[in-house]
């Protein structure tokens, strides 16, 4: 079967991700496809940096950005069908799609081609499993026919959890399947520095709380999103929610703000390692040099990994 080519651009948070992925769809002349799991809602796009000033300067065409209401839940595997859905469209136009973001569960499910994101949590099943240890989540697993349980990642409890739960649904379930298309990847990543990393975290919050991030919060509350789902969302709309419920003051917000987007982005570079244990082949690029030196560099990989059209 034929593969049609996707070039993915991933890294953690600031790492300038979008900035490069503009550029390269500049030379290309492509689209772009988010797989950010909050730029999907309209109304928030300061606190996820959706940069639409620069998609709509430079005439790059996006998709899965603003296509969900604040306040509605979105998921991976409706991320998967999206995804899909937009891909095909870009490469019956003969073009290169650009998938650009920071959620790596988005983009593993598609590279790895995980069906079971489409089964559902089962909190009740959690909460029984909470208190099991390593050795008796081994037995309940298997106390599961093999076939449904073959999937099963065995490396963390987490994981051991998760594996029970799909086969618990499978025993009385049918996963819904669509066709898929045939996709032959280039993974191309950023990496900072830690201090560097930092520094564009700290730097990138004073701005946006310049431009109005707790005025955005504040517009979405009035539009009736709940507290409890800006807090739900994280990170920026988890703290300044907190902040206009008067449980933090604005320094805190400040500095407990910035701690956690510090550890949010240790959470995905963690990720991307653990992509690249399960196979996925990532060519990382120093993310802090000057953008014509990183699209240069990337242009030479997609040169000489993809055939171009």
């Amino acid at each position: 079967m034929e593969q049609d080519p996707l070039l993915v651009i991933l890294g953690a948070t600031a790492s300038g991700k979008t900035r490069l992925a503009i550029a390269l769809a500049e030379t290309l002349a492509t689209e772009i496809i988010s797989a950010d799991s909050r730029q999907v809602f309209r109304g928030m796009d300061i606190g996820t940096g959706k940069d639409l000033a620069e998609f709509n300067q430079a005439k790059i065409p996006f998709h899965l950005i603003d296509i969900r209401e604040a306040g509605e839940s979105y998921h991976v595997n409706a991320f998967k069908e999206d995804f899909y859905a937009a891909f095909r469209q870009i490469s019956e136009r003969e073009k290169i799609p650009i998938l650009v973001g920071g959620t790596g569960m988005y983009i593993h499910s598609l590279l790895q081609n995980y069906e079971y994101t489409a089964v559902p949590k089962n909190e009740e099943l959690r909460l029984a499993l909470q208190d099991f240890d390593r050795i008796q989540l081994l037995e309940q697993i298997k106390s599961y026919p093999a076939n449904l349980v073959a999937h099963a990642d065995l490396s963390s409890t987490k994981r051991l959890i998760r594996a029970i739960e799909v086969a618990d649904y499978l025993k009385g379930n049918t996963l819904k399947t669509f066709a898929k298309p045939s996709i032959n990847p280039l993974v191309i990543g950023l990496v900072d520095e830690l201090s560097t990393r930092r520094a564009k975290i700290s730097n990138r919050l004073d701005l946006r709380l310049k431009e109005g991030l707790i005025e955005e919060v504040e517009m979405l509350i009035a539009r009736g999103v709940s507290l409890d789902k800006l807090i739900f969302y994280g990170l920026e709309y988890k703290f300044v929610a907190l902040y206009l419920m008067k449980q933090i003051d604005y320094q805190t917000l400040k500095e407990r703000l910035t701690v956690a987007i510090f550890q949010f982005a240790k959470r995905q570079m963690t990720f991307f390692r653990k992509m690249e244990k399960d196979g996925v082949k990532i060519h990382w690029l120093k993310a802090d040099k000057e953008l014509f030196s990183l699209k240069a560099e990337a242009l030479e990989l997609i040169n000489h990994h993809i055939q171009l059209k």
